[in-house]
């Protein structure tokens, strides 16, 4: 209780000090508040930063923690797969295969399905194997160019987005229930949607292995952090259109992959022992964990401190001048500190007046840094939040806030220790010169 007590006293003398001396105080916090304000930003765009790059990665590869199969599918290995898969929301797998959308008979726009504004880009089709790669006749041999399009047309079992959160820019995604439609609902990437937004060409697909050519419909558009035109399919609706041993053909796309849960052990023990007895050799299946944070913390981490460090710098200035402004109001106050010792004040008192100065100062300077750290995101986010899609509805990181705090505190101590320890040791004599 007695200790509590002094705490209270300090406190409260401390607060009549700073309103007493409101123009000192004011200044202390001027030299304080880029200090903090600059360990605030640091730590805040350090946790934007983070979760900005982690964003645009699992757009591609995953959420942490994802457990991806890769399959080749030869002989029994799709039809098994998606018995397996079916009906099932802890395990989606995905087929890609090539499909060009356009006139019949002619060469695509973007022969090889690469960017519709880098000609070229993607080059022939190959197929590659144990003795090689060599190009694959896609059929188009000598066409003429005309209107139409090459993209990767993949196939899923099931909704990706809680493995790979795609970001919708219009129109909806696939909805997996009820029957398959006769004519495939397609949901482009923005570089598809980009050739087609520049390119009006007829409404007809050609898949790889398809018995026909289905009219597709287009239903919305997302942001898949991919480099190259794709198109997202029901895998049943594309059924629909070729044998169930054409998909996900390596010929025309990377095979079957086959993304899990943490906790989806079951499935992936199902669809192993499933494979295995279907002749499937169990060195062709390969199981791998999305561990992108591991792999990239050591350089945000040192990024990080690399960054804290010259905001430290920044804040040691402040402390400076906490540490400068305290001297000077611990000689003006000398005689009544040597009053208080007089009438009985403890030492440690006196140095806890002079500290819970610094340290208000240095917390109300806190709150005013993360207040304009609030702000200042706010007015980032309005003003360039839309030419960047991955920091869309990013809040103020509490690390930040937490980081600012602690700022707050450490310069309160580190420029208030000096004069409380001076406080402290002025001697009973000196209230003789009052």
């Amino acid at each position: 209780m007695r200790l509590s007590g002094r705490l209270r006293a300090s406190l409260i003398i401390g607060g009549q000090g700073i309103r007493a001396r409101k123009l000192r105080t004011f200044l202390s916090m001027v030299s304080l508040f880029l200090g903090v304000l600059a360990v605030v930003v640091v730590q805040a765009g350090a946790e934007i930063a983070n979760r900005a790059m982690l964003a645009d990665v699992e757009l591609e590869q995953g959420i942490d923690g994802t457990r991806q199969m890769y399959l080749s599918p030869e002989g029994q290995t799709v039809p098994v797969a998606l018995e397996v898969l079916e009906g099932r929301t802890d395990a989606v797998a995905m087929a890609g295969t090539r499909a060009i959308i356009g006139e019949p008979g002619v060469m695509p726009i973007n022969k090889g399905g690469g960017p519709i504004d880098q000609p070229g880009y993607g080059g022939p089709s190959m197929r590659c194997d144990e003795s090689g790669c060599y190009p694959v006749n896609t059929g188009d041999a000598g066409a003429p160019q005309g209107q139409a399009v090459e993209l990767n047309l993949v196939g899923l079992t099931g909704d990706i987005r809680q493995f790979r959160p795609f970001r919708a820019s219009q129109g909806q995604w696939l909805d997996f229930g009820g029957e398959p439609s006769l004519a495939p609902r397609l949901v482009l990437n923005e570089h598809a949607a980009k050739a087609f937004t520049r390119y009006h060409v007829p409404a007809e697909m050609r898949v790889d292995g398809a018995t026909a050519n289905p009219t597709p419909q287009i239903i919305g558009v997302v942001d898949d952090g991919g480099y190259q035109p794709a198109a997202y399919v029901r895998i049943d609706e594309l059924m629909n259109w070729m044998p169930v041993t054409s998909v996900g053909d390596s010929n025309s796309g990377p095979g079957l992959q086959v993304l899990m849960t943490p906790n989806a052990a079951e499935v992936e023990h199902t669809l192993r022992a499933r494979l295995i007895a279907a002749g499937i050799p169990g060195d062709r299946i390969h199981v791998n964990t999305v561990e992108t944070l591991k792999a990239m913390s050591r350089e945000l981490a040192l990024i990080r401190w690399i960054f804290l460090g010259m905001a430290a710098l920044v804040l040691l200035i402040g402390v400076a001048g906490i540490l400068n402004v305290g001297l000077a109001t611990v000689g003006e106050r000398i005689e009544e500190f040597a009053l208080r010792r007089a009438v009985g004040t403890p030492r440690l008192l006196l140095a806890g007046i002079v500290l819970a100065e610094t340290l208000l100062t240095g917390l109300l300077t806190a709150a005013l840094a993360i207040g304009a750290g609030v702000v200042g995101l706010k007015l980032a986010l309005m003003l360039f939040g839309s030419r960047f899609p991955s920091l869309e509805g990013v809040a103020f990181p509490w690390q930040a806030g937490v980081a600012g705090v602690i700022a707050g505190l450490a310069a309160g101590i580190l420029g208030g220790l000096v004069p409380a320890l001076r406080a402290a040791r002025i001697p009973i004599s000196t209230v003789m010169r009052a």
